[in-house]
């Protein structure tokens, strides 16, 4: 169903997952760089088969990036391997959201599930509501690239668990910080939190920081992409406002003394 150039709509009711991203696929080689998914429940690896667009020649132009609005509730690993393109979901993700994805960026306007933004190693994720447990487990960063998450409310137990490199954001919007074992296992990357902490509730191998000027700086840019998507009722000098705290690592190798070698 043709919206404009180049916009397409499919209507996901009862198809499987490999069913809807086949047409996806299909869609965005015949010239679409806008998809409209309707009826959305539960089909997985959304945006997934979308990987090589940017690497190879197809009808679109090289280097396309596709757009893809999700109406309902998109299922596991929404996101995985996304290299350059932009998934917008109106409401709930389940787990997985950004899995291992390597650019572009993904804005769910609801909350997401477990192991938001698991291996990440490129590419932005706005959420605008809470995530589950072990968020940003294993982020890392690739050559130059830095991936970014931003959470507008709080976070579950083993948030940035093995994390290796990048940059969490923990607003705490409406929200009382409850998580434990924050950072556990934590190597690499940064990870700033609005908010309360009890030392009680970071992982042995992180300690809390105060903010510098280059901190300041980067709360201030990931706060305003934050506003620019949603939109929750604080603009983003109020949001700015008050105390974060800055959570890093104490040592780059923190089971080192387990090690044999």
């Amino acid at each position: 169903m043709l919206r404009e150039e180049n916009e397409m709509v499919i209507d996901a009711s009862g198809l499987t997952y490999k069913e809807l991203n086949g047409l996806i696929r299909d869609r965005a080689l015949s010239g679409a760089e806008k998809i409209f998914l309707r009826n959305v429940y539960g089909q997985r690896y959304i945006g997934t088969r979308l990987y090589s667009l940017t690497q190879t020649q197809n009808s679109s132009k090289p280097g396309t990036r596709i757009e893809i609005e999700v109406w309902g509730t998109p299922g596991n690993d929404l996101g995985a391997f996304l290299d350059g393109h932009r998934v917008v979901v109106h409401g709930n993700a389940q787990d997985g959201v950004g899995n291992t994805m390597n650019d572009g960026e993904i804005v769910v306007e609801g909350r997401a599930g477990d192991i938001t933004g698991m291996s990440m190693r490129g590419g932005e994720v706005f959420i605008r509501d809470g995530v589950g447990y072990r968020g940003a487990v294993h982020m890392k960063e690739y050559l130059n690239k830095r991936p970014l998450l931003v959470i507008g409310g709080t976070a579950q137990d083993f948030l940035g668990e093995y994390m290796a490199g990048g940059v969490v954001v923990l607003l705490g919007l409406n929200a009382t910080h409850s998580a434990n074992f924050i950072g556990t296992g934590m190597h690499g990357g940064v990870i700033y939190i609005k908010g309360k902490v009890g030392k009680h509730q970071l992982g042995k191998e992180v300690g809390t920081f105060s903010l510098n000027e280059k901190d300041k700086k980067i709360l201030e840019d990931c706060v305003g992409k934050f506003t620019e998507h949603f939109d929750v009722g604080i603009d983003q000098k109020d949001i700015l406002h008050g105390d974060f705290i800055k959570i890093l690592p104490v040592s780059k190798r923190p089971y080192g003394r387990v090690y044999t070698y």
